[in-house]
């Protein structure tokens, strides 16, 4: 007979309350009821159909997470150090935070710690970055069925066909993969917009090579109904709690 059972933190992610590791945390203190009973044991198995709730600490700890939108500016990278470059979270203190800001949230440096990017950023490439403390934020912006779209504007060097143009909204390959459908058009003469929903390494760069031409800029304007507007290169901002990918 087919075992049918999920661990416990792989549902709980699956049904987004949590990371995995946000689970097997919230399991370990206790914080999580299965069909109204407390499990404590990490790799517990239950039914995929079972009633799963969050105790109050679970939720005042998910609250008490934030989620971080920077204007990277080139020079830096999106996670790790790398290269003797820094990371781009490096940038969120208090000397950088957007005096716009109208979250409502005050500074604490517990933000600035923890922080994972939602997505990668090239180092050479600038605009809006999403750095979380948040497992849900992060799994619904880069987990394996997230269908938030993301838009650049892409400055370029070459000549580009008509041809070329079709091949990049749909029938490009990368790692031996065909790339989703995309969407790309003439912004104005060197400038192309982009619409993806996935985000393979340096994935427009290299997809622009396929077709002759050469990115000499990139900027990323929007990541799902959240835009860069006017945050200023360089500076942060939260995300409020009225705002959503």
């Amino acid at each position: 007979m087919t075992d049918t059972t999920l661990r416990l933190s792989k549902l709980m992610s699956m049904r987004g309350l949590s990371s995995r590791r946000e689970a097997d945390v919230y399991i370990a203190h206790g914080w999580v009821k299965v069909n109204g009973e407390v499990v404590t044991e990490l790799g517990t198995k239950v039914s995929p159909d079972c009633r799963i709730t969050l105790l109050p600490q679970a939720q005042r700890e998910q609250n008490s997470r934030v989620t971080i939108l920077l204007n990277k500016p080139i020079g830096y990278v999106s996670a790790q150090a790398e290269d003797g470059y820094q990371p781009a979270s490096v940038l969120i203190t208090a000397a950088n935070h957007d005096v716009q800001d109208r979250s409502g949230i005050t500074f604490s440096n517990e933000h600035a710690h923890g922080l994972a990017p939602a997505g990668r950023l090239d180092i050479d490439s600038t605009g809006l970055l999403v750095l979380t403390q948040d497992g849900r934020i992060a799994k619904q912006l880069i987990g394996e069925n997230s269908d938030v779209d993301k838009e650049y504007l892409v400055r370029t060097e070459g000549r580009l066909s008509t041809q070329g143009l079709e091949l990049l909204n749909h029938g490009l390959s990368l790692d031996g993969a065909a790339l989703r459908p995309a969407q790309v058009s003439w912004q104005n003469k060197d400038q192309l917009r982009f619409i993806l929903r996935e985000g393979k390494k340096r994935q427009i760069r290299r997809m622009c090579e396929l077709v002759g031409l050469k990115v000499i800029g990139l900027k990323r304007i929007r990541i799902g109904k959240i835009i860069l507007s006017d945050l200023p290169m360089g500076q942060w901002r939260y995300l409020g709690e009225d705002e959503h990918f």
